[in-house]
């Protein structure tokens, strides 16, 4: 059993995350994690930030995935995961305090838009326990930025 602490980080934490660079956000390769063994169990990424969305809620973890863009041919595209087999994963606690950036609202129906018209990143916060519900619902593409071995934030990327 994956055993890690969900201990929060405190503020002075929170505010000494790095500001760390984002990935291409509609990126048609997946993104690497050199130096990572995914052949001894599952765990967290480097730090740094991740294109990819969350595939397990579990009480003391969340297991996610990198994405990819794959353009369609009737249509602008659609983010897609590893191929079935495939043991590109990691698992980390959410920080007490995560930051979530939803792209559709903190509520149950998560109807309208909340989004930069800029990066189409969601730019609503709201709390952790939404993004867990969320997270249960449906695959959320977004930017999941790991810090110390904890997802410290999480920004929904706007898809239609």
């Amino acid at each position: 059993m994956f055993a890690l602490a969900l201990a929060g980080t405190t503020a002075a934490e929170a505010a000494a995350v790095p500001d760390f660079p984002n990935p291409k956000i509609f990126g048609a390769s997946f993104q690497r994690d050199p130096g990572h063994d995914f052949t001894k169990r599952i765990s967290p990424r480097r730090d740094g930030v991740l294109r990819g969305w969350i595939t397990y809620v579990g009480s003391r973890h969340v297991e996610y995935e990198p994405i990819k863009w794959k353009r369609a041919k009737y249509a602008e595209g659609y983010f897609v995961g590893p191929p079935e087999g495939d043991v590109t994963a990691y698992a980390s606690p959410v920080a007490g305090d995560v930051v979530y950036l939803s792209a559709f609202g903190c509520g149950k129906a998560r109807a309208g838009t909340t989004v930069s018209p800029k990066t189409g990143l969601g730019v609503k916060r709201c709390s952790r326990k939404a993004l867990l519900a969320n997270a249960k619902k449906s695959r959320m593409p977004g930017l999941i930025t790991v810090y110390k071995g904890k997802i410290v934030k999480f920004q929904e990327i706007y898809t239609p």
